[in-house]
């Protein structure tokens, strides 16, 4: 019995969003009699963070404090039409249509402001803070919550943007016919050590270091924390999760959790993560996304660390011990390869 080290690598070169009819986006950005603003979006925030990212970049483009932004998924009935929460697309075609649908709301904010004023709206400018005020003499100001109340009952104005965003159509090269189906590409590399014991098969993870392009990091504690949460759900699904063990024959799958494996707290490994930040030049602030991309480099790199542990190639997802040991005994043994 031994138990052998292996290192493996695996990079991604990831398009954000899809191609299909445009990949469109809707947002409705309005502002109550208060001077909060709630942004309307059909698209769902399935723990990744949507919310969040569409408040920051809704607040930065209006210019008001973030707190005074509320985020409405309410349903695809009542709210502006979206392809869905997929593709990692969210921040990069969602923010895109908040930012259009903000600088909309913010025209309409400033142009109400300026005639309380009695200046021109180009004179104007927010501070992030709840206040509008005249470039060069900020004793000349106006707060966010009086503007919305005199457009409301004095002006009879509406402070509200719609935004969408719509995937250009590509340039067609006139002699081969090519295309490209993507605006843009998120970037990642990762390298897995793993420890595998040629008796039983089992695989420990012992380490990860990784690095994500990602355009520009809008929040860096959530995009850490998503880093982090996608490469264990890669780990999950390269070594445990399967819910059929004998596909395509559907006999012995898991009936409840108990059964349904998957990594637990003592299965954890130390992971190392560098974010490259490259803006996007059609990203909303530069921003990108990390979205699918977290797990995605996580299965070929451990795949290739047990081969370069033990010298097996495993195809077929979940590498289970089972697979990993009859490999070894198909072999004759482990065959270590070489560590570079």
């Amino acid at each position: 019995m031994a138990r052998h080290r292996g290192r493996g690598i695996a990079s991604v070169n990831y398009p954000v969003g899809m191609n299909l009819g445009g990949d469109p986006s809707q947002a409705l950005v309005h502002s109550n009699p208060s001077g909060k603003f709630t942004v309307a979006l059909s698209s769902i925030d399935l723990g990744q963070g949507m919310k969040s990212v569409t408040r920051q970049i809704c607040a930065e483009t209006l210019g008001v404090p973030v707190e005074d932004v509320y985020v409405d998924t309410a349903d695809s009935d009542t709210g502006p039409h979206c392809m869905g929460s997929f593709a990692s697309r969210g921040t990069h075609r969602v923010g895109n249509a908040v930012m259009a649908a903000a600088r909309e709301a913010r025209g309409v904010m400033m142009e109400a402001a300026a005639e309380e004023l009695e200046v021109n709206a180009t004179d104007l400018e927010t501070d992030g803070r709840g206040n509008i005020h005249v470039k060069g003499a900020p004793h000349r100001s106006i707060s966010t919550k009086d503007v919305a109340i005199a457009a409301q009952f004095k002006q009879g104005k509406t402070i509200s943007g719609r935004g969408i965003f719509l995937v250009p159509l590509s340039d067609v090269d006139p002699e081969t016919g090519e295309m490209s189906p993507a605006t843009c590409y998120a970037h990642a590399c990762l390298v897995a050590e793993v420890e595998v014991d040629d008796e039983t098969g089992e695989v420990a993870m012992v380490r990860m270091d990784s690095a994500y392009e990602l355009g520009r990091a809008l929040n860096p504690r959530l995009v850490e924390q998503q880093l982090v949460g996608g490469a264990w759900m890669g780990v999950s699904h390269a070594l445990y999760e399967t819910p059929e063990p004998y596909y395509p024959d559907p006999g012995h799958g898991p009936r409840d959790f108990v059964e349904y494996l998957m990594p637990g707290p003592g299965d954890i490994c130390p992971h190392d993560i560098a974010v490259l930040e490259r803006p996007a030049p059609d990203g909303p602030f530069g921003a990108k996304g990390p979205g699918e991309m977290c797990a995605n480099p996580v299965l070929p790199a451990i795949a290739n660390a047990i081969f370069n542990a033990v010298g097996v190639r495993i195809d077929d997802l979940p590498i289970t011990p089972e697979k990993v040991l009859r490999a070894i005994k198909a072999q004759g043994g482990a065959r270590p390869q070489p560590r570079r």
